[in-house]
Formats: C-alpha cells, sequence, structure tokens
C-alpha cells in the first residue's frame, strides 16, 4: 500500500456517491501531512517496487463501478479453485425477511468467532518502524509467527507474495494456512509479476491479473509469480467467488526514499475474495478485499463489492485493507445503492474503532471489519497487537456469528 499525497484526486462519476466522496476528499487530506512522515519506511522499498517500473494500467473503457469491468470466478466448494464456474441455487435462508431470520437465530445456538485482516507486507518484519532486509529475516518464518500469534477463525490478509523471490519464493497464503491451522483457504492474485530489486514490478503478459489458488496448487513449481490476497478459515466453505478490482487510471504523487520531491506512482489492481461459511449458527459470508489507495477511486470499488456480494446469504463480514480512514467505509457501505436485494434495516456497522497504521505508533485506522446482518450482538475483544512484521497492525476481534 502507498501512501497518497493531496492534490491528486479523480472523482468517480456515480451519483450515489458524489457527496462521500467530496467527504473522502476532505478528510483525506487532512491526513496527509500526517501520513507521509511514515511513508518513508515503505520508501525504503522503493528499488522492490519503482514506480517508473510498475507497468500497471487499468482496462480500456472502465472504472470500478461499471458492470462487467472486472472479472468474476466463481464456484462451489468441491470444484477445483481455477476450475469451472457454477451456478448455485438460493440458499434456504436468503429470502427470510429480518424479523424471520432474528426469530431464527434465538433458537440458534451460537458462539464468538474470532475474525482478523492484516495487511502482511509480504511478511516483511518491520521492527521499531524500520524494515530489515529480507535476506537475514526470511518472510516464512516471521510471518507463520504473525498469523499464529492471532489465533483467528477466519483471516484476511492483504500484500500476499506467492513464489517471489524476495519472500524466499514460497506460497505465502499457504504458509499462513498452515501456521495458523486454517485448511479451507484461496488466495487471489491481484497481478502476476515478479519483483525485482532494480525495475520494481516485472509484469508476465501471459497471465491473467485474476488468478485463484487453493491447497491443491501448492507447489507447483511452473506458476508465474504474483502478489494478491487470501481469506482463510476454520470453517467449512460452501462457495468461493473472486473478483478482480481494476486500477485508477492515474496515479498519486509519492515521497519516495532518496528522491527529492514527489514522484508519481500508478496504482495497482486489486482482488476481493467471498466465501459462504458455515459457521456455528448457520451459514454466513466473509469478503476479503485490498482496496485503491486513490481517493475516490477505492469508494467506487467498495461499492462495488457490497454489489456483487448483494445476493450471498446474510449476515455479510467485510474484511480488509479499505485505504479509508475512520467512519469513512460505513458511510459509504450505508449510501444507497442499486441493487435489488433489500439491505438489513440496520445497515453495515463498525465493529471495531481503532488505529492500524502505522505499526510503530498507529495513528490511522486503514484496516477495517464491518458488517450487516448481524443483529444486536456486540463485537468483543478488539484488539491490534504488534506482530513484528509488516508496516500496519491486524485488527483482531470476536464476533457472535
Amino acid at each position: 500500500m502507498f501512501t497518497p499525497a493531496q492534490g491528486a484526486f479523480r472523482p468517480v462519476p456515480d451519483v450515489r456517491v458524489t457527496r462521500v466522496v467530496r467527504v473522502v476528499r476532505v478528510v483525506n487530506g487532512a491526513f496527509v501531512r500526517r501520513r507521509h512522515r511514515v511513508s518513508e519506511e515503505r520508501a525504503a522499498e522503493a528499488g522492490e517496487q519503482d514506480p517508473v517500473a510498475y507497468g500497471l494500467v487499468p482496462g480500456p473503457g472502465t472504472h470500478p463501478g461499471q458492470e462487467g469491468e472486472l472479472r468474476t470466478i466463481r464456484w462451489s466448494a468441491g470444484s477445483p479453485a481455477g476450475g469451472a464456474r457454477t451456478r448455485t441455487g438460493r440458499y434456504g435462508d436468503t429470502g427470510l425477511t429480518m424479523n424471520q431470520r432474528d426469530q431464527r437465530d434465538q433458537g440458534t445456538r451460537r458462539r464468538p468467532v474470532r475474525l482478523a485482516t492484516f495487511n502482511v507486507l509480504h511478511g516483511r518484519p518491520l521492527p521499531n518502524g524500520q524494515p530489515l532486509s529480507p535476506a537475514t529475516n526470511p518472510a516464512e518464518g516471521p510471518l507463520a509467527r504473525a498469523v499464529l500469534s492471532l489465533a483467528a477463525d477466519v483471516l484476511a490478509l492483504q500484500e500476499l507474495d506467492r513464489l517471489q523471490e524476495r519472500s524466499g519464493g514460497v506460497d505465502q497464503a499457504s504458509v499462513a494456512a498452515d501456521a495458523a491451522g486454517l485448511r479451507h483457504w484461496r488466495y487471489a492474485s491481484a497481478f502476476h509479476a515478479r519483483s525485482t530489486a532494480d525495475r520494481g514490478w516485472v509484469l508476465d503478459p501471459a497471465e491473467p491479473g485474476l488468478r485463484v489458488y487453493g491447497p491443491q496448487d501448492v507447489g507447483s513449481a511452473t506458476d508465474v509469480p504474483s502478489h494478491g490476497i487470501a481469506l482463510l478459515s476454520r470453517f467449512p466453505v460452501r462457495e468461493w467467488r473472486a473478483r478482480r478490482l481494476a486500477p485508477a487510471p492515474l496515479g498519486m504523487p509519492l515521497r519516495m526514499a532518496g528522491r527529492p520531491g514527489l514522484t508519481l506512482v500508478r496504482d495497482q489492481p486489486r482482488a476481493a475474495l467471498a466465501a459462504v461459511l458455515e459457521g456455528p449458527g448457520g451459514p454466513f459470508t466473509a469478503v476479503a478485499v485490498h482496496l485503491s489507495f486513490v481517493p475516490g477511486w477505492n469508494v467506487g470499488q467498495l461499492l462495488a463489492v457490497r454489489d456483487w456480494i448483494a445476493d450471498l446469504p446474510p449476515p455479510h463480514v467485510l474484511l480488509g485493507d479499505f485505504n479509508l480512514i475512520g467512519a469513512l467505509p460505513r458511510v459509504v457501505l450505508n449510501a444507497p445503492g442499486k441493487t435489488r436485494t433489500p439491505p438489513s434495516p440496520r445497515g453495515w456497522s463498525d465493529l471495531a474503532r481503532t488505529p492500524t497504521y502505522p505499526v510503530h505508533r498507529p495513528v490511522v485506522q486503514f484496516d477495517h471489519v464491518l458488517a450487516t446482518g448481524v443483529g444486536v450482538a456486540p463485537a468483543g475483544g478488539a484488539r491490534t497487537p504488534a506482530t513484528g512484521i509488516s508496516d500496519h497492525r491486524p485488527l483482531v476481534l470476536e464476533l457472535p456469528l
């Protein structure tokens, strides 16, 4: 995740979100100077992510809210991760009203489910906010210890490497799943590219931007290196979905180590992963996201994800690095939509409000867990523990499901 600078803004051409975008623009400007103070931590990786060599551009004539702009993969739990798409019928409780679901839930035994989201910065150790060389601190060990310490039942991870030399050539999603004991998982590539010290990301033109990998793909030596997100679960999965989020057409000026002033950096493609899980009290939907750092563009992406999961069974839990601060994700998610599925009367709610960035002295919350359809059951046990890796802290909480 790069740090946006003030002044580069492209509004989403959607009247539904015009007012929300204005709020994003104003509030983002208030935080940008504070965020630049810690941007040098990530800028130390400029050799790995040279903006000149980034080479990541959006598809033709699209924006995040447009139907058909994003490639979607959908498959049932019994199908291979990259296998054929499947159509599934309505779930038994999807058509229930809120009152009917509440009556059902009164007789259902629920228990707290521990939810967590973590932007892991490809498992890179950052003690005291300063990066260490991956060569002397292999990512596999620190990443495994970090996710194990969270003891999560459902875990969303962002900025994961797959088969990258800088992180030891491992499948980091598989490493995390094994360490945490979460055997139901998928990894979605935002893009296929090789990270180099001198040229940044070198894209592989032969590979699609979105490809989904699972346990059956571990150890495949012919795969191309990639970068993306993962969703891991202790509970069985009924259905998986994956969706690519195109990058913003305009870059953002950022401060880069060793360069005077600001350097224009292009946005990168993103991904969203959704899973219908068999929770203790019945099915629920968990969604992992990593949104753009470009103000306004990330609002459009969030609304697109909200509409994309509207037909999946509630409750809905949305976890990830939103690159939106404070209450903005809740405001965006509760904006009027165009889906036919009526929202929960209680709308979307923040399950925790606490800073998660930067790791050594959190002052801003970019990482969120929000939910709708969960009734009046409060979330508890929210914490942002230090793990020894990344420039973000994880957000961990418990919610009866």
